[in-house]
Parts: C-alpha cells; structure tokens; sequence
C-alpha cells in the first residue's frame, strides 16, 4: 500500500484548533523543556528567581512553564511528557507563546557499547514516529539546526564537559525496539533512541523556531539479549538542565 493516509501531507499552518488562542501568556524567547522527572525540575527552578508565566492543561495533567532570572537574562522552562504526540502538543504551545529558541535534554538509549551519563548533542534524526509527518513531507530523517547545535556543542566544551554529536533514531513505540529494528538503526548511523526528538525538530522547523537537543546516555540496548535499563541517567538530570540553560544564557548574548 503506498496510498497512506499518513505520507498525505497539508502544509495549510492554520488548523481547526490552533496552538494560540489568546490566552495572555507571554514566554521567553529561550526555553529549556526538559524531560526530567518532577522533582528535579522543582528543585532546578528553586535555585533562581523565577515566576509562573503559564499552565498548560490536559485531563491527565497540568504542565506549568516558568521564567527564571538567570544572571540577567530570562530563560523559560517546561517539563515535557514523553511520546512525540505529547511532547509536540505542548512544544506547539510554547512556540506559540513566545519560545522561539529552544533546547529540549532528555535520557536515551545507547545501541552500542556505551557509558552512561554521556552527553550528546544531536545532529541528525530518524523519523520513525508519525507526528513529524504532519509538519514536514515524509522523509527518511530530518537534520536539526546545525549551527544551534554547534553553538550547545561548543558551550559545554567551554564547561570542560565532554560532548560529541550524534545521529538518534526516534521511535515513539517504547515496546517497539525490536532487534531487527535495532540492527537497522545501527546500519543506518543511527547509535541511540529515544522517543521525541525527530518530532519536535519538525514542528519546530515547520513553526519558524530554533531546536536542538542534548541527550544524556541511559539505558543500554547494545546487547539486544539482554536489555540494561541502569538507572536511565537520572545522575544526569541537574547537570543537563545547567548545561542547556548556559548554552540558552549563550545563545543570548
């Protein structure tokens, strides 16, 4: 069948429902969205000044973005849900209201050897998920933002953290990682997973926004035999969203 209803693409941006609707907010034009449990978000926007600058309502939960004074500068930040579906619906609402330079950080999996608590910057996508086929034409992948990603590259750099690019493969079906898929990522470049990110690189692009994103190393599933969960870099989780909002304060300046 190549008659899909998901390769049919419509470039109209204006939707029935449309991610702005007048609600008053305003964002800033950088904006963290992190991946990150709830807690750790908390105790990251504790550290600085900070403000509520809105509240994004689902039936199973509310996200609220915040604006932080970090040395000066306003820099937002959003806990993102998984799932590319999720994760667009609120990025959309972001985008809409303000954010137009953004970095999402996350935990992916590795499909080779690999340590955890590595961070990566991503240069390339597999889009093996359906959201980005409702912003971009049907595509193998989608390459992000080079000079962004050069600049959050060259931000941790100048932290002394060690940084390298790196091609993921984005597959939103969690269960869904199966070996033949896995051996075929790895053939095609692709050497970690995760769930997001050839979807927000869409709808960013589509939007007119700037995205990247820096993972840190998870779980493992070099060995398809036996998968290694870790502890799904949550040693990670502060030093990522201080390393984004640097690179964001950077970025700025």
């Amino acid at each position: 069948m190549t008659d899909l209803t998901l390769l049919n693409y419509d470039g109209n941006p204006d939707a029935v429902i449309n991610p702005f609707r007048d609600e008053g907010f305003v964002f800033p034009d950088r904006m963290l969205f992190a991946f990150i449990t709830e807690e750790n978000v908390a105790r990251f926007v504790a550290q600085y000044p900070h403000t509520v600058s809105g509240t994004f309502e689902t039936v199973s939960n509310v996200f609220t973005v915040y604006t932080l004074n970090v040395e000066g500068t306003d820099i937002g930040i959003c806990r993102a849900p998984l799932g590319a579906a999720a994760a667009v619906q609120l990025l959309e609402f972001l985008i809409a209201y303000g954010a137009k330079h953004i970095i999402a950080v996350g935990s992916c999996g590795v499909l080779t050897d690999t340590a955890e608590n590595e961070f990566l910057v991503v240069a390339k996508a597999l889009r093996d998920e359906g959201t980005s086929f409702h912003y971009l034409p049907a595509a193998a992948d989608i390459v992000l933002n080079a000079e962004f990603a050069a600049q959050i590259k060259q931000s941790l750099t100048a932290a002394h953290i060690p940084v390298r690019a790196v091609q993921t493969w984005t597959n939103d079906a969690f269960f869904r990682e199966t070996p033949a898929k896995i051996a075929a990522a790895l053939a095609a470049g692709y050497t970690v997973v995760e769930m997001e990110c050839a979807a927000m690189a869409a709808c960013a692009q589509f939007r007119g926004a700037v995205f990247g994103q820096l993972l840190f190393t998870g779980d493992s599933l070099a060995n398809v035999a036996a998968h290694d969960a870790r502890n799904f870099g949550q040693e990670s989780h502060m030093a990522a969203m201080t390393l984004a909002v640097r690179a964001l304060r950077a970025n700025a300046e």
